[in-house]
């Protein structure tokens, strides 16, 4: 027994021996293998400029200043006064720099093993340091290297979708090598999205250096890889025009081709993103934070809403596909439906009701109680399918990072969110966008392309990358042609019929309009209230949402204009005279493949020419050659004008 344990001791010692034994003669000897040639060798690497982002005319959204960086040569001794001695220099010449964070920063980074030289300063303007660059350049323990940062142009016209770039932190630094050395990365918008094409690729350059790191040749180079430039499908003057017409209110705005390019999308209120560039300051940080308008939030995909009624041609096709035949069934509108035994009353906007409505009907004049008769016929699961199939509740897939998915619920959504069955009140409540219905405006502005064109997009922001053109994916997907016509048509009543809950707004436009207006409360209405609030009763956060989408021409649909009002109570109201003064922007700027610029204006001058000589008609004053505006006394056959020429 003895004999056992005593060889078990040995077998042991000799294995701990022979790992020892490993690690010191070959493991390690990687390690110091790579010290030993870092004593020889200097590896610096080289880095990328970013590439810049522009938009469709040529714009510059994102830009590279010109700046430099300052380093301080390592292994300086502090008790020496070396390090304070470097450090007064640089204050000489930069007193606003502050020499507290320069000290904190080199020790840090300070370790024998270090050769490098350690970076203090990350960034000095160009106008700047032209001013000292001899002054430093001479002392051998500063290093200057060439620096850029990112400024944006446009500012917070179009902080939601470029985005910004910010310091690392030890995670993005783990992940991405050029980001590690570089020491900046996106971090929102297309500058995340789009961040390992525009950063570009690390270069390099060996060095063979001397017991005092001091180079003595020059054994590799690599030039990086840089200024690989993005161009975006956005049109900045049409993304300032309507971010300034939104003005002070809250609200989403997009406007993309039925194709999917993303001209606008504005989310106000905004921010500045070149705020972060450098590191926010926790003033502007928590006056960010305290605006109740979330200005850092990019509504159009990461908020969400209740559709509304906008989600009604959705409905109707789910009837169409899943309805056998009950699509083409009238249903009456006495102002209310209730459900079984049940005394509840789910009312209709229209408090005395609409009589006969049939689906044209009920898209014109956005009839809730047809939609919650339907709805009761098809069951729940099988419009959420059909509405996600056509791009609600769903990522739309646009190059954009973190986009919300939303909700378009069913019964095995509830059991799985609240361990719930599904009641049939809740299905009549979905039909018309509530309840637990929540959707993004990119995603209603991809589902009324589809309703325009029947192929679904993918909506795209980039144009060209890296010089490469790329354009957005569309599927088909087939519904019964009748049915979608009739849907079509109900679109144009919207906003050219009369009893159409867009008219007012929508039917005296140059191009021929359709869509769909949705009110989306975000109150719920006792039953015991007989006579609703006016909207404009309301106070602010307790008014609805409203929204207006629409495409255009009506016959051979170019444009999609998604809007919505946050709290800004009825669709067609609100919302409607912005995404009119839109369509009449792109009019009359030639968008509109048929309607040139040129021709758009001569169009615009008679226009202007025939109300001028209708205004003077009306008042009883017609031209007179070399003044437009003098009376003239109209002439009569036969009766000499009097004070007229003589003849």
């Amino acid at each position: 027994m003895r004999f056992r344990i005593v060889l078990v001791v040995f077998a042991a010692v000799w294995a701990l021996l022979i790992v020892r034994l490993y690690h010191i003669s070959i493991k390690s000897n990687f390690y110091y293998e790579r010290l030993a040639k870092e004593n020889v060798e200097r590896k610096t690497y080289l880095k990328p400029v970013r590439g810049e982002i522009l938009d469709a005319k040529g714009n510059y959204l994102a830009v590279n200043k010109l700046g430099f960086s300052l380093s301080i040569a390592p292994h300086l001794s502090r008790k020496k006064g070396e390090l304070a001695r470097v450090i007064r220099i640089i204050r000489t010449y930069l007193p606003d720099v502050n020499a507290t964070v320069m000290e904190k920063v080199y020790r840090k980074a300070c370790s024998p093993y270090n050769h490098r030289y350690i970076k203090v300063i990350d960034f000095i303007p160009y106008a700047t340091m032209m001013k000292v660059y001899p002054k430093l350049a001479i002392h051998p323990e500063i290093h200057i290297d060439t620096e850029t940062k990112r400024y944006y142009p446009y500012g917070r016209y179009a902080a939601h979708i470029v985005g910004y770039v910010g310091r690392s932190n030890r995670k993005e630094n783990a992940a991405d090598k050029v980001v590690e050395v570089v020491g900046k990365t996106g971090k929102s918008g297309l500058e995340l999205y789009y961040n390992r094409l525009m950063e570009g690729e690390l270069g390099y350059e060996i060095d063979k250096v001397d017991a005092r790191n001091r180079p003595l040749e020059v054994l590799e180079r690599r030039e990086p890889v840089s200024n690989r430039t993005l161009k975006v499908n956005l049109d900045m003057d049409l993304q300032k025009y309507i971010y300034d017409l939104l003005g002070k209110r809250a609200g989403v705005v997009v406007v993309m081709r039925t194709t999917g390019e993303v001209l606008a999308a504005v989310s106000n209120p905004s921010y500045d993103p070149n705020l972060f560039v450098g590191g926010i300051s926790v003033k502007d940080w928590k006056a960010l934070q305290r605006n109740l308008g979330h200005p850092f939030t990019n509504k159009f995909i990461n908020a969400l809403y209740p559709p509304g009624s906008v989600i009604k041609p959705g409905v109707a096709l789910a009837v169409s596909r899943y309805g056998h035949g009950e699509i083409a069934k009238h249903e009456f509108c006495k102002g209310y439906i209730t459900i079984d035994k049940s005394k509840h009353k789910f009312r209709c906007w229209a408090k005395w009701g609409h009589g006969d409505v049939d689906l044209r009907k009920s898209i014109r004049e956005s009839c809730d109680v047809y939609y919650y008769k339907k709805s009761l016929k098809v069951g729940i699961d099988r419009i959420a399918k059909t509405l996600r199939q056509i791009g609600l509740g769903v990522r739309s897939g646009i190059d954009l990072p973190h986009e919300y998915r939303g909700i378009i619920p069913d019964k095995a959504w509830k059991m799985k969110r609240y361990h719930q069955p599904w009641y049939k009140g809740e299905t009549v409540i979905a039909a018309i966008g509530q309840g637990y219905d929540n959707v993004t405006p990119i995603q209603v502005a991809r589902y009324t392309a589809f309703l325009a064109t029947g192929k679904l997009p993918t909506p795209l922001f980039a144009r060209e990358i890296d010089g490469q053109k790329i354009f957005p994916k569309r599927v088909k997907i087939p519904f019964n042609p009748l049915h979608m016509a009739i849907i079509r048509q109900g679109m144009y009543d919207v906003c050219n019929d009369k009893r159409g809950t867009a008219y007012k707004t929508m039917h005296d436009l140059p191009i021929k309009v359709a869509g769909k207006t949705g009110t989306a409360q975000v109150v719920s209405i006792p039953q015991d209230i007989k006579k609703r609030v006016r909207e404009d009763q309301l106070a602010y956060f307790k008014k609805s949402h409203a929204w207006i989408t629409t495409y255009a021409p009506y016959r051979h649909p170019q444009f999609v204009v998604t809007v919505l009002m946050e709290h800004g109570g009825h669709g067609g109201s609100a919302a409607g005279p912005i995404a009119a003064d839109i369509y009449r922007y792109l009019y009359y700027n030639g968008y509109f493949k048929g309607h040139p610029l040129e021709a758009v204006r001569k169009e615009l001058a008679e226009a202007k020419a025939k109300a001028e000589a209708k205004r003077l008609e009306k008042e009883g004053k017609l031209p007179r050659e070399g003044n437009l505006t003098e009376p003239a006394t109209p002439f009569r056959p036969g009766i000499k004008p009097k004070n007229g020429p003589k003849r």
